[in-house]
């Protein structure tokens, strides 16, 4: 396995383990819910029933997110380096490892500090379709690609 296969790997496993956190939170508040209906009645038990629904709300909301960069994740080819940069991208300027995928957390990977980088993002925007060697400039610093993965 490439380093991109592994960088690749790593945030596939890190997003479906948030999947699967939100769902078991999701499910323990359903749970609580229907315990907490068959024995609670009056001003407490609405508020409390309430306060689950708002966190339920929260969560599935992240839960949305998480699924969203799933799929975005899924649709990354493993094999194959692109000539230009691309969604799945591995791209090295000026020391900088930066991975074209979601807007995810940054990781030390193998050694190496990984930012995932939205392609909707300004930097994604930026070097969308630019091949190695070539430069582009974020506010005062100029960046040079120096390596395509």
């Amino acid at each position: 396995m490439d380093f991109r296969e592994h960088v690749l790997s790593h945030y596939q496993q890190l997003v479906q383990d948030r999947i699967d956190a939100f769902r078991d939170m999701i499910d323990a508040l359903s749970e609580d819910s229907r315990n907490d209906a068959k024995g609670s009645a009056g001003d407490k038990h609405e508020t409390a029933l309430s306060m689950m629904h708002i966190e339920q709300e929260k969560i599935n909301r992240k839960l949305a997110e998480c699924l969203e960069q799933k799929a975005i994740l899924d649709r990354i080819r493993k094999a194959g380096i692109p000539t230009r940069v691309a969604l799945g991208s591995l791209v090295t300027a000026n020391d900088q490892v930066l991975f074209v995928s979601a807007a995810l957390p940054k990781k030390v990977i193998e050694g190496q500090t990984v930012i995932p980088l939205s392609p909707a993002a300004p930097l994604g925007q930026l070097i969308l379709g630019r091949s190695v060697g070539e430069e582009f400039q974020m506010v005062a610093t100029r960046f040079t690609i120096r390596v395509l993965g």
